[in-house]
């Protein structure tokens, strides 16, 4: 069949107007254009929220082991009517407990009371002067109202005892003598002084502080023989507490800080401060780290050495492609990478020139490694030769760029991953801390002026073993 002259000036006009489009396109990708602003990462801003719930045999083993022996002791009491004596509180059995509210419990402890009295010095006292001994056990009730403060100390809003669980009556020289109103008087005396309004009866800050020393020292991951830290600058540090239906003790705690990478050799060498406290309403189990890894431009240059510059690989049957002094930079959003190749043919004919080529940095969940996706690129020297054999390839050029411009972080992630595990798990006197489903992927690449920004992103949950 015999082609038309008037097909063939639209075969030619459609050949020439995609070969204008290819070299518009071309001529529009350069390392001398304006990409734009490099994107900015969000901050690395990392919280982790743990509702522990405290089960009441766990409550039980701490009112019994923190409550002190001694409650109360004097001598030389003054009972009155001319009667004084020694007297001793002391908690003698298993405390119980109930919670009457969200906020308050109500406390029975057993106390054994025991001392003695007689008859004040002067008069009958210089007649008789054998002392009565005192041997009585007690169950006295107790409602408590408990807070922690902002400065982690133990206060208590009210300390009331509604019942004094026993009485007291002795025969002194024939007179009946109550001290049960004495002994109730004497505790109530001696929870005004001590807890009633107190801002403080106990802190908690050593132990937290302990705690924290553990849990916020920086930790270190390796990249290719690099070694980063990273460390934990606590912003906010939340809790809310009260007690549920079933008598737990529900203690949220939440804290939020911002990570920061250091050079192993610059790393803090303890943990920072804690904030004060403040409320917390999340209810949720949940930790989210952000890490901000920061790959220098100069340690991509060896990476991408190792995997392309003076590698022979095959753009088709025919074509061998060297490419050689690989430089990589940013360009916006994306990576660029400009690189001399040397080119060769079955024919013997030989290409050389550079290539700028751009791409977007990806990651390769399967195989776990940095990608670099979407390139695209452009000759920037070279003779016409060169130009029109490129463009030609250039398909299988980007497949065999995009191939092999890969950057292995598994090892990275590990790393990251078995340093949190250490840092967050935790084993106390009461319960010991572990994290749980903990993922650690990378969330974001960004290209800055002086190398890649890896954002890696670790989730997970906090699980409690209560003992």
């Amino acid at each position: 069949m015999k082609i038309s002259p008037f097909y063939q000036l639209i075969k030619s006009i459609l050949f020439l107007a995609l070969l204008a489009f290819s070299f518009s396109a071309c001529k529009s990708l350069s390392s001398t254009s304006n990409p734009g602003s490099s994107p900015m990462p969000p901050p690395a801003i990392s919280s982790v929220n743990v509702p522990l719930q405290i089960p009441k045999a766990t409550l039980d083993k701490i009112f019994n082991s923190q409550i002190p022996k001694i409650l109360f002791e004097e001598k030389g009491l003054d009972m009155g009517s001319g009667i004084n004596g020694d007297l001793k509180l002391t908690r003698n059995g298993t405390i119980t407990w109930t919670a009457l509210d969200s906020q308050l419990i109500q406390l029975t402890v057993p106390v054994l009371v025991e001392g003695q009295v007689g008859l004040k010095k002067g008069g009958l006292g210089s007649l008789f002067k054998s002392k009565i001994p005192i041997n009585e056990q007690f169950n006295p009730v107790f409602v408590v109202d408990p807070e922690i403060n902002s400065n982690w100390d133990l206060g208590i809003k009210a300390f009331e005892l509604v019942d004094l669980g026993g009485s007291l009556t002795l025969d002194v020289l024939g007179m009946q003598i109550d001290l049960s109103s004495l002994v109730g008087k004497e505790i109530r005396k001696w929870s005004e002084q001590n807890l009633i309004g107190k801002e403080s009866i106990a802190s908690l800050k050593p132990l937290v502080d302990l705690t924290w020393a553990q849990v916020g020292k920086p930790f270190q991951v390796e990249l290719e023989g690099v070694q980063t830290a990273f460390s934990i600058q606590p912003q906010e540090v939340r809790f809310k507490e009260f007690f549920d239906a079933n008598q737990n003790f529900n203690v949220w705690l939440g804290l939020t800080g911002k990570v920061n990478s250091h050079p192993a050799t610059a790393a803090p060498s303890r943990a920072f401060p804690l904030p004060k406290l403040g409320p917390n309403e999340n209810a949720k189990n949940e930790l989210v780290i952000l890490m901000p890894l920061s790959v220098s431009y100069s340690d991509l240059d060896q990476l991408f050495a190792e995997n392309l510059a003076d590698k022979l690989f095959r753009i088709d049957k025919k074509t061998t492609m060297i490419p050689s002094n690989i430089k990589p930079q940013s360009f916006g959003e994306l990576i660029a990478v400009s690189m001399d190749f040397f080119a060769e043919q079955s024919n013997g004919k030989s290409l050389e020139g550079t290539i700028f080529a751009v791409g977007k940095p990806a990651y390769d969940a399967q195989l776990r490694r940095l990608i670099i996706e979407d390139v695209n690129f452009k000759l920037e020297s070279g003779n016409l030769g060169a130009q029109t054999g490129v463009r030609l390839k250039k398909r299988k050029i980007i497949k065999n760029i995009e191939m092999r411009a890969v950057f292995p972080i598994g090892e990275l992630l590990d790393g990251s991953l078995g340093s949190i595990q250490d840092r967050l798990g935790l084993s106390t006197p009461i319960a010991d801390l572990e994290i749980q489903n903990l993922t650690i992927l990378p969330s974001g690449f960004y290209p800055m002026k002086n190398g890649l920004l890896i954002q890696i992103k670790a989730t997970g949950k906090v699980g409690v073993d209560w003992k």
